[in-house]
């Protein structure tokens, strides 16, 4: 290949990878504290109508905590989507009434459904299988559930166990004709994000993946929250890689994670990576003025 060939084929990657980028913030979502009301016109004024952003469900918080922020978010044109936590439901009646009122005044019609990670269950659901054999979110009028994925594994499940439990989920959800996605837990290691797609697109191929990036802050706060999500293989990584891995760690933009997995995506004939998800870190209005400022100056035009 001559050299002007190499440069034009460079050339033509680099506008398909930033276009990559720019496809996967559109289609991209966020998340919030549910005390932190404001935050959802914040996001609305700088994020395209009909945006998924999820609102936490904290220890020590009742589901219906989330209320006020699932409203407010709805109100703003934008799509709000709960964490459901089941080891944090104290009771089925809970978990009722809180659908209840989620569905009918916020229209809400997804939720992200987590085990939660209360060294007891507070309830009656150990897991969120548990919760899903219920059958409790198609009767409240929920038609969607992400699923969450661990790139890195778990620091307190074996991945055997991880597997079995997706297949599980995904069977009754299936049962109940809910629509299902993955959203990954955010990870320092884009490699290990990357084959855990590919491995999900092998298995699984008509799933779609939102990829967890964690979302711009301080390094204190990245360390905080990686230590506390057991993102164990990153750390590794950053220990291991010396002055480079100081510089990642303290490069709080997450563009790079995100070229990282465009340049999958563009690779792919077909990709199971349909967007990106910011974990916000409690700062979900500086998260979504990131993302508006990398989807009007794409590439960092």
């Amino acid at each position: 290949m001559s050299p002007g060939t190499a440069r034009r084929v460079a050339h033509s990657f680099d506008g398909k990878l930033i276009q990559g980028v720019a496809e996967l913030l559109v289609s991209s979502s966020l998340e919030m504290s549910p005390e932190q009301i404001a935050d959802a016109r914040a996001i609305a004024a700088l994020l395209p109508a009909g945006t998924r952003v999820y609102v936490n469900h904290l220890p020590h918080h009742g589901l219906a905590q989330s209320l006020a922020s699932l409203e407010a978010l709805r109100s703003e044109g934008l799509e709000p989507v709960p964490h459901v936590a089941a080891r944090r439901i104290a009771s089925r009646a809970e978990l009722s009434m809180f659908l209840k009122r989620a569905t009918g005044e916020a229209a809400v019609s997804k939720v992200l459904l987590l085990g939660g990670d209360e060294p007891r269950p507070l309830g009656p659901y150990a897991d969120g299988i548990a919760l899903l054999r219920e059958g409790i979110l198609p009767e409240h009028g929920v038609r969607e559930i992400g699923l969450p994925g661990y790139p890195e594994g778990h620091p307190r499940i074996p991945r055997a166990a991880l597997e079995q439990a997706l297949s599980d989920k995904l069977a009754l959800a299936a049962a109940q004709s809910l629509s299902v996605y993955v959203l990954t837990q955010f990870s320092f290691a884009p490699a290990r994000v990357v084959e855990y797609c590919s491995e999900l697109a092998r298995k699984i191929p008509a799933i779609p993946v939102y990829v967890g990036l964690a979302g711009p802050a301080d390094a204190h706060t990245l360390l905080r929250f990686a230590q506390i999500c057991g993102v164990s293989a990153s750390l590794r990584a950053l220990q291991a890689q010396g002055m480079g891995a100081i510089r990642l760690f303290t490069h709080t933009d997450p563009r790079e994670q995100l070229a990282a997995v465009a340049h999958y995506c563009v690779g792919q004939g077909s990709c199971n990576v349909v967007g990106a998800h910011l974990f916000s870190f409690g700062g979900a209005a500086k998260t979504a003025a990131w993302i508006n400022r990398e989807i009007t100056s794409p590439g960092g035009a």
